[in-house]
This record gives structure tokens, C-alpha cells and sequence, in this order.
């Protein structure tokens, strides 16, 4: 994880989109299970990752996904259910 520390002494901000909704997150990494918990989206469904350049793949449960800091404003991936 990077420990880079702002002026402030903060760590970097991470936000992960689900749904719409931009969600604030404490580390650079996110896992499936986490998105669905974070986004509230229900087990029985495939969680969805829609790339800056509009394509969309399946998550396989077991996958961590690797975010860069700040506010991500249409570049950043989107995760919805399937």
C-alpha cells in the first residue's frame, strides 16, 4: 500500500464508483466482497467492472483490484451488479 503522507499527514484518498455512487475508500486495494458490501449489491449476482473505455467484464470472486488515489471523475473503472 503506498504510505505517501500529504501536507496534512494524510495518506492518499481512494473512491471506488458502484452503481453511481462514489464511495470513499482507506486503501489501495478493494476486494469483490468488499465492493459488494460497500455498494450493498447481493450475493447471487455477478459484480460487473466497466473500464474508462466502456467495456464491461465479469469479477471473479476471488479478485483484488488495484486503485489509484483520488477522484476519478469518467476515467476511473465503475463496478455495478450483473
Amino acid at each position: 500500500m503506498n504510505d505517501e503522507k500529504d501536507k496534512n499527514g494524510q495518506g492518499p484518498k481512494y473512491y471506488v464508483n458502484i452503481e453511481g455512487t462514489e464511495y470513499e475508500w482507506p486503501k489501495d486495494t478493494i476486494t469483490v466482497q468488499e465492493i459488494r458490501t460497500l455498494g450493498g449489491l447481493p450475493t447471487n449476482l455477478p459484480v460487473l467492472e466497466e473500464t474508462p473505455e466502456g467495456t464491461e467484464r465479469t469479477l471473479t470472486e476471488e479478485e483484488v483490484i488495484h486503485m489509484k488515489p483520488g477522484h476519478r471523475y469518467g476515467r476511473a473503472s465503475k463496478y455495478k451488479r450483473g
